[in-house]
C-alpha cells in the first residue's frame, strides 16, 4: 500500500520499526496524539514528515533531545540557525540539498516563492516561540 508523506507522515520507531502515521491536521493537537503514541521510543523515535511552505515561518522551533534533518525536495528554502552567541546562520538549500539542525539550536526558515522539504525529526520536547 502506498501513502502521501505530505498526507501520512511516517514514525521511525525502536527496533527499526516504521509505522505510518494517521493524516496530519496541521494543529498541534496532532502532535499531541503523536506523541501519545510513541512517547515511549524517547528521543530515539524520529518523525518523518513533508511539507511545502509558500511564505517564510512566523514561528522559531528548538528540538532539545536529538538532531533534525532538514532535505529539500522542490524550489528554495534559507534555514535561519541561532547561535549560542545570538548570532544568526543562514543555509540555503534546495532540490536535493540538505542541512541539520543540531539539538537545542533554535531555527526557523525563509521562503520566496514555494519550497518543498523532507524533515526527519527527533521531536521530543519540541519548543516554539514567536519569531
Amino acid at each position: 500500500m502506498t501513502h502521501k508523506l505530505s498526507k501520512n507522515p511516517i514514525h521511525l520507531g525502536l527496533g527499526a520499526t516504521a509505522e505510518v502515521e494517521p493524516e496530519m491536521t496541521g494543529d498541534l493537537s496532532w502532535y499531541e496524539g503523536y506523541g501519545l503514541r510513541h512517547g515511549n521510543d524517547g528521543a530515539e523515535g524520529r518523525l518523518v514528515s513533508m511539507y511545502t511552505f509558500t511564505e517564510s515561518w512566523d514561528v522559531w522551533e528548538m528540538h532539545p533531545k536529538g538532531a533534525e534533518v532538514v532535505l529539500c525536495t522542490g524550489g528554495e528554502m534559507t534555514l535561519v540557525q541561532e547561535m549560542e552567541d545570538g548570532s544568526h546562520k543562514r543555509t540555503t538549500i534546495s532540490n536535493g540539498d540538505y542541512a541539520v539542525n543540531a539539538p537545542g539550536v533554535w531555527h526557523t526558515a525563509d521562503v520566496e516563492g514555494e519550497a518543498t522539504a523532507v524533515f526527519i525529526t527527533a521531536g521530543e520536547g519540541t519548543e516554539h516561540r514567536e519569531r
